[in-house]
């Protein structure tokens, strides 16, 4: 995979750059009890597997989780002061539209007083968080909070430009969650790609969890008691049903872990490569218009995001042609 990105620039020397960087911290909270510290942390380390494998380089992912010395993948303890440690040094290294920074909680999450996540000490608030991430107001961030409890975290995080998920759609949601699980599982395999492109976004990961989660209630033949949210565009509602063409998805359907790795298969078709460089350039365009919407006239904006997405279905459609092709 990391062979590809090389492949990619000489591929495409006279198309649009590969993506930028991604940035991964993965926070696996305090477990309370051994099974739970267990569960977190294979969760969370699955996810950082994931990730190295689809090219994200191992000097960007940061793994907090419980006792550090069990795995030279962990990067230190999960306590509030690390998390804020890690995102500062990431400043100056997450900058504008062409990296991203994925931030994944797992644990056990609380409503109480406002929005938290278990860790050993202090807890990380929803808004202390929010305060951490002031300082990419410029780049394109997705904080996934996959904890019981974790609802209360959406509409304190959500902004413009940025994508926010969390497991549960209110902190009465209190049951431990298994979207976690899942949501790790999407990243090792294929059955994630719902549009057959090769590559994982973040709204098709978020499907994948969200119905593998309802599959295993519905097979235990146990009431539901996990509402997983998604928020991409700001308003601070969200949705258990984002899209990828309008409203809530938009931005998540355009953000990959991979951060523009193209599968090795694909790199030797020139074709289909200048396509899926066509698609990042166009999705990069897409999240750059979201963030100045509000500098805009209404319909000037909706005017350039219309044209925009209509081009983005036409190379998404030839893409998916051709991969049909060529698999």
């Amino acid at each position: 995979m990391r062979g590809a990105a090389v492949a990619c620039g000489l591929v495409l020397a006279a198309a649009a750059p590969c993506a930028g960087q991604t940035h991964l911290v993965i926070v696996s909270g305090l477990g309370g009890d051994p099974q739970y510290t267990e569960a977190f942390y294979q969760w969370g380390a699955a996810l950082a597997d994931a990730a190295s494998k689809l090219g994200v380089p191992d000097t960007n992912i940061f793994f907090l989780a419980e006792n550090p010395e069990r795995d030279r993948r962990i990067a230190g303890a999960p306590t509030r002061e690390e998390v804020a440690r890690v995102l500062s040094r990431l400043e100056g290294k997450v900058q504008g539209q062409r990296s991203a920074l994925w931030i994944v909680l797992i644990g056990h999450g609380s409503d109480r007083g406002e929005p938290r996540l278990s860790l050993p000490g202090p807890d990380l608030s929803a808004r202390e968080l929010g305060q951490m991430l002031e300082r990419f107001s410029g780049a394109r961030v997705a904080v996934i909070n996959t904890a019981s409890a974790s609802g209360g975290f959406l509409p304190v995080l959500s902004r413009s430009g940025r994508v926010v998920v969390t497991a549960t759609r209110s902190g009465f949601e209190q049951n431990q969650t298994l979207f976690p699980k899942f949501f790790s599982e999407a990243f090792s395999g294929t059955g994630a790609d719902l549009d057959k492109d090769g590559r994982i976004s973040l709204l098709e990961a978020f499907v994948y969890a969200r119905e593998s989660v309802r599959r295993y209630y519905e097979a235990d033949q146990r009431l539901l008691t996990e509402h997983a949210m998604l928020d991409d565009d700001g308003d601070g509602a969200g949705t258990d049903q984002p899209s990828e063409s309008e409203g809530d998805g938009v931005l998540a359907a355009r953000m990959f872990l991979d951060a523009g790795v193209l599968p090795e298969a694909m790199v030797a078709d020139a074709e289909l490569a200048a396509l899926l460089a066509r698609k990042d350039s166009l999705e990069a365009r897409i999240a750059e218009l979201r963030s100045v919407r509000g500098a805009m006239a209404q319909g000037e904006y909706e005017k350039r995001l219309e044209e925009l997405l209509v081009e983005l279905a036409l190379v998404d459609r030839a893409i998916r042609e051709r991969g049909g092709r060529d698999r």
